[in-house]
C-alpha cells in the first residue's frame, strides 16, 4: 500500500489506534515470555515435579514451531484476522490452563497451548502491518516493537517476583488476561481496514496445503523438542544426549529444507537469502547471549543477581539499534542489513574477551553491547525486507519462513554449543570456542548479505517456490 502525504505518522489518527495495540500486543507477550521463566521455577516446586521442568519449558518451543508453519498459509488464504482471532483466544485459554492448574499435565497442555498462539499472534500481526501500514512507516513500527521489550526485559522478572510472592505465581498467569481485552479492542480499527480475500480459499487446495506441510512442521517440532530437552541431560549424560543432538539437528535440517524457501541453504539471491540471513542472525546472537550469565558466574565471579547484566545490555542496545532503522537516515535496507551484521560480527569478537579472566569484564560487555546494537539494526530490517519480497498470496508464508528459520537455527546453536560444553568443561576455553563460533556466524551473514537484493534491479525478488 503506498504511503500518502497525510498519513506520514504513526501518530496520525488513522494509524495511532494499531500502533498502540500492535506493541500493546507485543508487550504483552514479551512480559509473558520473561514471566514465566521466573514463574516457572515456583509452579514446579509447588507440584513437586521438578523433573517436569524441561518438558513446561520445551513445550511451547515445539508447538511455536507448528504453529508457525501452518499460520503463513492461513493468513495467506483468509487475511491476518482469522489467525490474529485464534491466537488471542488461544492466548486467553492457555492463560487460563496455567492459572488454574490442579497439576502438572494441566501446565503442559497450557504451555502447548502457549507456543500455539505465539506462532499465531507473530504471522497475524506482521501480515496486518504488512496490509494495513504504509510501507514507508514500517522501519519506525519494527523499532517500537524492539523497545517493547525493554521494559519487561528490565523490570519483568522483578515484577513477577513481587507477584508471585505477594499473591501467587497463578496471578501472574491470570493477569495477563486483564490487558488482552484492551489491546485487542485497540486492534479492532486496523483489522476492519483488512478487506478479506476477494474469493473465498478452495477447501481441497487448502487441506492439500495443510496436509502436505503439516508432517514437516511436526518433524521439526520434535527436533526442536529434543534439542531443547537434551541439553539438561549433557552434564549428566552427555554420550546419549549428544547422540540425540546429533539425530535432532539432523532431522531440523531435513524438515527446514521442505519448510523454507528454496535455495535457503544455498542463500540464493532474494527472499531465500534474507530468510537466511535470520537463520545467521539469530544463531549467532542466542548461541553467544545465552552463555554469558553463567560465563560471568563461573570466569569472573559474578553473583547471580549481577549475571544478567547482559540481558539488560542487550534489551537496551537492542532497542537502539532498531530506533536507529526506523530514522529517515535515507540508507537502502541492504545497507542498514551490512552495517547491523558488521557490527555484530565486530560486537561478538570482543565480546570473546570475556572467556580470559585476566581481562577486564567491561571490554567484553561492551563487545557484547555492540552486538546488541547490530541486532537491532539486523533483525527488524530483515522484516522489512521480508515484506517488500512479498505479496497478498504469499506473506503469511514468507513471515513464517522467517520466523522458522530463526527459531530452528537458535535450537540447533544452543544444542550444539552445550553439547561442546558437555564433552568439554565449561571453562574459559569452551567459552572462547562458543563466542568465537557465534562470530563466525555473524561473519557468514554479513558475506553473504549481498545476496539479499537483487544487482539487477536493486529490489527483493518476490519469487518464492516453497518445497514442500
Amino acid at each position: 500500500m503506498p504511503a500518502r502525504a497525510t498519513t506520514s505518522s504513526l501518530s496520525g489518527r488513522e494509524y495511532l489506534p494499531l500502533a498502540i495495540g500492535a506493541v500493546a500486543l507485543v508487550t504483552l507477550g514479551a512480559f509473558e515470555n520473561r514471566a514465566v521463566g521466573t514463574a516457572l521455577p515456583t509452579l514446579v516446586r509447588e507440584f513437586d515435579a521438578v523433573s517436569s521442568f524441561g518438558l513446561a519449558a520445551a513445550a511451547p518451543i515445539a508447538s511455536y514451531v507448528v504453529s508457525l508453519a501452518l499460520a503463513g498459509p492461513w493468513a495467506d488464504r483468509s487475511g491476518p484476522v482469522p489467525p490474529l482471532r485464534a491466537g488471542a483466544v488461544t492466548f486467553a485459554v492457555a492463560q487460563v490452563l496455567v492459572g488454574t492448574a490442579t497439576g502438572m499435565p494441566q501446565v503442559i497442555a497450557g504451555r502447548l497451548l502457549s507456543g500455539l498462539a505465539e506462532g499465531l499472534v507473530d504471522v497475524g500481526i506482521m501480515v496486518l502491518i504488512a496490509r494495513a501500514l504504509p510501507e514507508a512507516l514500517r522501519p519506525r513500527m519494527f523499532s517500537l516493537f524492539a523497545a517493547a521489550w525493554v521494559l519487561p526485559s528490565v523490570v519483568g522478572p522483578f515484577l513477577t517476583g513481587i507477584v508471585t510472592e505477594g499473591v501467587g505465581w497463578r496471578w501472574v498467569f491470570l493477569g495477563a488476561l486483564t490487558v488482552l481485552v484492551p489491546v485487542w479492542l485497540l486492534l479492532r480499527p486496523a483489522m476492519r481496514t483488512v478487506a478479506p480475500p476477494s474469493s473465498p480459499p478452495d477447501a481441497g487446495v487448502a487441506a492439500s496445503a495443510t496436509r502436505a506441510v503439516l508432517p514437516w512442521a511436526l518433524v521439526a517440532a520434535a527436533a526442536v523438542f529434543g534439542l531443547s530437552l537434551a541439553g539438561e541431560h549433557l552434564a549428566t549424560e552427555p554420550v546419549p544426549a549428544v547422540a540425540v543432538v546429533v539425530l535432532a539437528a539432523a532431522s531440523a535440517g531435513v524438515a527446514a529444507v521442505r519448510l523454507l524457501p528454496r535455495g535457503t541453504f544455498r542463500v540464493r539471491r532474494g527472499l531465500p537469502a534474507v530468510v537466511a540471513q535470520r537463520a545467521f542472525a539469530a544463531a549467532a546472537f542466542a548461541g553467544a547471549g545465552s552463555w554469558l550469565p553463567l560465563l560471568l558466574t563461573l570466569v569472573h565471579g559474578f553473583a547471580p543477581a549481577t549475571a544478567g547484566v547482559s540481558l539488560s545490555i542487550t534489551g537496551v542496545t537492542w532497542a537502539f539499534g532498531s530506533w536507529l532503522q526506523g530514522r529517515d537516515h535515507g540508507w537502502a535496507p541492504a545497507v542498514v542489513l551490512r552495517a547491523g551484521l558488521a557490527a555484530m560480527t565486530a560486537g561478538l569478537a570482543v565480546t570473546t574477551l570475556l572467556a580470559w579472566p585476566a581481562v577486564p569484564p567491561v571490554a567484553g560487555l561492551l563487545g557484547w553491547a555492540l552486538a546488541g546494537v547490530g541486532m537491532g539494526l539486523t533483525s527488524p530490517v530483515l522484516s522489512l525486507l521480508i515484506l517488500a519480497g512479498s505479496d497478498r498470496t504469499n506473506q503469511g508464508r514468507n513471515v513464517s519462513a522467517g520466523q522458522l528459520a530463526g527459531s530452528l537455527s537458535t535450537a540447533a546453536a544452543l544444542a550444539v554449543s552445550g553439547a561442546a560444553v558437555a564433552l568439554t568443561a565449561a571453562g574459559p576455553a569452551a567459552f572462547a570456542g562458543i563466542l568465537a563460533g557465534s562470530g563466525v556466524v555473524a561473519l557468514a551473514g554479513l558475506l553473504t548479505a549481498g545476496r539479499v537484493v537483487d544487482d539487477r534491479t536493486a529490489t527483493v525478488e518476490t519469487e518464492v517456490v516453497p518445497t514442500g
